[in-house]
């Protein structure tokens, strides 16, 4: 277990190097994909999305796909489909841009729905049928799907039942002024993603996904995400709250960020920092919140203040 964290620390050391300024948000991201989860980002472009993709890719020694969508894509150019080949007198599969470890998915919210849909069954699923064949994506398979938030026009938001299918939602957004002066700095140079060096490979990562399942948690903590998330559900300010794929979420998510951290068990402040991003996309805001001047990062925060803290005793 202590090699497969300091692997894991390694792959952040080395994306790091290339995404400057954005640790927290690559620790987060490590942490989802420990999870085995999704991740839906909410960014304007050029704030790295792409090379954060990439980097990731690099480190872990998975391959990398990258889709970006417009109203023309369709299902089958991310499924696949089948050609007739004249000199074999067969159709013969050619693979979609699923059939790969890391999806960039970039700008979903620019597609139709029914390519949408067929994205979002592949996430869940791991596998796609076509024409009356059912195939396995590679493993570990996972997606960074970005949404545009800005210039909506010819846009297709997911609905709350698929937007549900990531684990967490986040954003990247402006690096932070010395960063972005040593990306002024290193300009022209070479590609930023070159620096980086693979430190693992699909096979490993799968053991530290299986590592995840053993870090401990105490029952009082399982009743505080429970009651997390049962209070989202009866909140003045949400329209409608989590569903239990939250609470689902929520016990990956702070289990691999307990052992991101070099613990066998979870506590729960780590509960508490995933909380916004488990949450943030899963609620929908009432009305009077925004006609209050509050927003959803506003109603986490306070559920997190006013949800008794879980007696942990003397030990866990």
């Amino acid at each position: 277990m202590l090699e497969h964290i300091e692997q894991a620390h390694q792959v952040l050391n080395e994306v790091n190097k290339a995404v400057l300024g954005k640790e927290t948000e690559i620790f987060e991201i490590m942490t989802a994909f420990l999870a085995n989860g999704h991740v839906l980002l909410e960014d304007i472009p050029g704030v790295g999305k792409t090379t954060l993709a990439i980097s990731f890719s690099s480190a872990m020694g998975l391959q990398c796909n990258r889709v970006q969508f417009t109203p023309d894509v369709m299902p089958s150019d991310l499924t696949g489909f089948s050609v007739y080949r004249r000199d074999e007198d067969r159709f013969v599969y050619q693979p979609g841009s699923v059939f790969c470890n890391l999806l960039l998915a970039d700008e979903i919210n620019r597609t139709s729905p029914k390519t949408q849909s067929a994205l979002l069954e592949v996430m869940e699923e791991r596998k796609v049928s076509v024409e009356g064949t059912t195939r396995e994506v590679p493993s570990p398979f996972l997606v960074i799907a970005t949404q545009n938030p800005s210039g909506t026009s010819g846009t297709q938001f997911l609905p709350e039942a698929q937007i549900d299918r990531f684990m967490i939602n986040m954003s990247l957004g402006y690096p932070d002024f010395e960063s972005e002066l040593e990306i002024a700095r290193t300009t022209g140079t070479s590609s930023r993603t070159e620096k980086v060096s693979p430190v693992l490979n699909p096979e490993i990562f799968l053991e530290m996904q299986k590592d995840i399942h053993n870090i401990f948690v105490k029952d009082e903590v399982y009743k505080y995400m429970l009651n997390l998330v049962s209070a989202t559900r009866n909140h003045p300010y949400i329209e409608r709250g989590a569903s239990p794929r939250a609470t689902i979420a929520l016990v990956k998510m702070s289990k691999a960020y307990a052992w991101l951290r070099g613990r066998k068990f979870v506590v729960p402040s780590d509960v508490q920092t995933q909380l916004p991003y488990v949450l943030s996309h899963r609620i929908i805001a009432h009305s009077s919140a925004k006609l209050s001047g509050v927003n959803k990062a506003d109603i986490i925060r306070s559920i997190a203040q006013t949800v008794e803290l879980p007696y942990m005793g003397a030990k866990i």
